[in-house]
């Protein structure tokens, strides 16, 4: 990489991390800067400077451009930050409805979806990407496979979605958290469709990983690297932040526990989707 490239790579990364913090720290619900923002200044620009390096790769590794670019940004930023983040809170409301308060919730998805509609075209735009041009001539085989292909792998990524989570939060999550743990959720109870739900949430992790795996230059790794990273890292990140619902003890455990397990899952997601296949055309 040539000198200038790297100091103008450099700078938009710099101008969209600043961008980035500027809008988790708003509360959009309510128009004002949250609270957290202010506490954990430091904690919240690294998160923005992590989820920018990994937003970025698969910005700048694409081959789409303009705004079908932009949905593709929007969709994985929204989906892993937001969605998939929250929608476990909700599931589990009823236990931790003293810990979380069920009025933000809906403020949380909101907050989310403002914050990826506004940065999603501005980073495709900082990064050179926004105008259209036409894709590679060369045909992309990714993802052309039959429905009995598409059924069985997608059934393999739901179950070894729910492995990891089963694993890693007995053997990674329950040993680093210890008592503060056990204490945090001593109330917890499980309900009897938590498996079911588990699997489903990993049928929604394939999906988002889809237009990733699609739109990527070169190899298939290189998919796999961006899935890993975006699923390991969007997700993650988060728990950086000092939080009053959360014990530094258990949102520690939480870091290591979701960073590591969504890193293996996105290149399971990878080999069982972007590995070209034998059989292909």
């Amino acid at each position: 990489m040539k000198a200038k490239t790297a100091v103008t790579l450099g700078l938009r990364v710099a101008i969209l991390t600043l961008l980035l913090f500027a809008l988790l720290s708003m509360d959009f619900v309510r128009l004002r800067v949250t609270e957290s923002a202010w506490t954990a200044r430091l904690a919240l620009l690294i998160v923005s400077f992590l989820d920018i390096l990994v937003l970025s790769y698969p910005i700048l590794r694409s081959r789409w451009t303009g705004w079908r670019l932009v949905a593709a940004t929007f969709l994985v930023l929204y989906g892993v930050m937001t969605f998939l983040s929250q929608i476990e809170t909700v599931v589990f409301l009823q236990y931790l409805v003293e810990i979380v308060p069920a009025e933000q919730i809906p403020g949380l998805f909101l907050n989310g979806a403002i914050t990826a509609a506004i940065f999603s075209p501005l980073a495709v735009l900082i990064h050179g990407r926004m105008r259209e041009v036409k894709e590679e001539q060369q045909p992309d085989q990714r993802l052309v496979m039959s429905w009995t292909r598409w059924l069985w792998k997608l059934i393999l990524v739901a179950v070894s979605y729910l492995v990891i989570y089963i694993c890693f939060g007995m053997f990674v999550f329950l040993p680093l958290a210890g008592e503060a743990g056990q204490e945090y959720y001593a109330d917890l109870q499980l309900p009897v469709w938590i498996l079911p739900f588990q699997l489903l949430r990993g049928l929604i992790w394939a999906a988002l990983a889809l237009p990733v795996i699609r739109m990527m230059k070169g190899r298939w790794w290189e998919a796999g690297l961006a899935v890993s990273l975006l699923f390991s890292v969007l997700m993650g990140a988060l728990l950086l932040v000092p939080t009053e619902f959360m014990p530094d003890a258990v949102r520690f455990a939480h870091l290591v526990e979701v960073s590591s397990s969504n890193f293996l899952f996105g290149w399971i997601v990878a080999l069982a989707l972007a590995l070209p296949s034998r059989t292909a055309a």
